[in-house]
């Protein structure tokens, strides 16, 4: 059976955990978008650790582990990552697609060229490339694995890349120009490293459906970062819907046979865009920050802070909706057990009208939040297993916000480690 695991609102969602702990039943684990420019954390009994390319199945050794097609290949911070778990003791068993792209050292140039200038009007981009990368995709200049084991073939594609791409680091902005030759000898290092992982991943997924196996799709960031269902333009450059899983991993879509839709306790994001739920209040947002997440709420990958906000029903249920949610996972709720009383936002106030429909971002930017207040429990919540053991104030902030979604939550994550985990099936 495939199963995607996706998020339903900014990212951060926690999305990596839970891919932990489904792996243990997988044959396969498959990053079907995005790249390294965000991170999932996993804690369990092997340690803790901060991937951002790696699917969240490098644990199990038993389990494939598969960077599909879709994915932004930085092959260096492959390499990386890979010697930290291998130093940590892990022997993930991985295989890249060979018609996965390349990120190259200029996409990450022409992205920090951008953001600085765009200034104060910047994307609050990670940097890390991704949407230079995804504009040369589609553009259809950018660079797939196997092309980098036919000369003829990269040396045309790179006489044309830094034509291109000279023109513009000229006459936009005013940088050094690329050398052919420099990036045919970065492409050289690039294929002799990566050649041991290169497979036809398209006919593994396919087989691997056939046979029946189980296979988990993870994606990155959550719908709100969509290009196309987020909040446009402040979004990532690959679609975050499990329904790119298909595409991303190079299997039919009729085989996608559960959804499980991770959401947050609260709200948080990294990067800039509309946040209607946000907490404005520094102080207030600080203290949210510093009990969140596992060690607080700052990017896994540039460790900034991470805006945050309290639980948006109208974003999340719009976030769920979009992914075609067969489950639902609520994380973090044992962050919010400091607080005497929790903000609730319900609905939106725009133009002095209630609205309860995720509007597009002209619309979006008008709003404001409707907040109900629920009671804080006011005590420590991680040891718990079962439902009925949480103190009845975290179960009506549960149900309450199960009510506005009109979806079941059918976990309840209440600690950063695999096995602090609640099920209501």
């Amino acid at each position: 059976m495939v199963k995607a695991i996706v998020g339903a609102n900014w990212g951060d969602e926690g999305k990596g955990k839970i891919t932990d702990m489904l792996a243990g039943e997988a044959d396969i684990v498959v990053r079907f978008q995005g790249g390294a420019n965000a991170g999932h954390t996993i804690i369990n009994e092997r340690g803790r650790f901060v991937l951002h390319l790696m699917p969240s199945g490098v644990c199990y050794e038993n389990v494939k582990c598969v960077i599909g097609n879709g994915v932004a290949l930085d092959i260096n911070k492959f390499f990386n990552e890979l010697d930290g778990l291998k130093k940590a003791g892990l022997n993930p068993n991985l295989c890249v697609s060979d018609r996965v792209q390349l990120l190259m050292p200029y996409h990450i140039l022409l992205d920090e060229y951008e953001e600085e200038r765009l200034g104060k009007n910047a994307f609050g981009s990670t940097k890390s490339g991704i949407a230079p990368f995804f504009s040369d995709k589609y553009a259809k200049i950018g660079i797939q694995v196997n092309e980098l084991f036919d000369e003829e073939t990269l040396r045309a594609k790179l006489k044309n890349i830094c034509t291109l791409k000279n023109l513009t680091l000229k006459y936009v902005y005013n940088k050094p120009l690329l050398s052919e030759e420099e990036l045919y000898e970065t492409c050289m290092q690039y294929k002799e490293k990566i050649a041991p992982y290169v497979c036809d991943t398209h006919k593994l997924l396919f087989d691997a459906v056939k046979e029946g196996k189980n296979i988990l799709l993870e994606g990155q960031l959550g719908t709100l970062k969509d290009p196309d269902f987020g909040i446009y333009p402040m979004v990532t450059s690959s679609p975050t819907l499990a329904g790119y899983g298909a595409v991303g991993a190079g299997i039919p879509p009729h085989e996608i046979k559960e959804i499980v839709v991770v959401t947050k306790a609260y709200s948080s994001g990294v990067g800039a865009g509309e946040f209607v739920s946000e907490i404005l209040d520094e102080e207030e947002a600080q203290e949210l920050r510093i009990h969140g997440g596992d060690r607080g709420e700052f990017g896994a990958t540039t460790g900034r802070p991470r805006r945050v906000g309290w639980f948006d029903c109208v974003a999340s249920r719009y976030g769920i909706d979009c992914q075609g949610t067969t489950k639902v996972v609520m994380t973090a709720l044992d962050c919010l057990s400091y607080l005497d009383e929790i903000k609730i936002c319900t609905a939106y106030e725009v133009d002095g009208r209630i609205i309860k429909d995720f509007p597009p971002t002209p619309v979006l930017k008008k709003c404001k939040p409707v907040y109900e207040t629920l009671k804080g429990w006011k005590c420590d919540i991680k040891e718990i297993k079962n439902y009925d053991d949480l103190p009845k104030e975290a179960k009506a902030y549960v149900e309450f916000i199960e009510k506005q979604l009109g979806r079941k939550i059918n976990m309840v994550s209440n600690g950063p480690q695999r096995e602090a985990i609640i099920y209501r099936d």
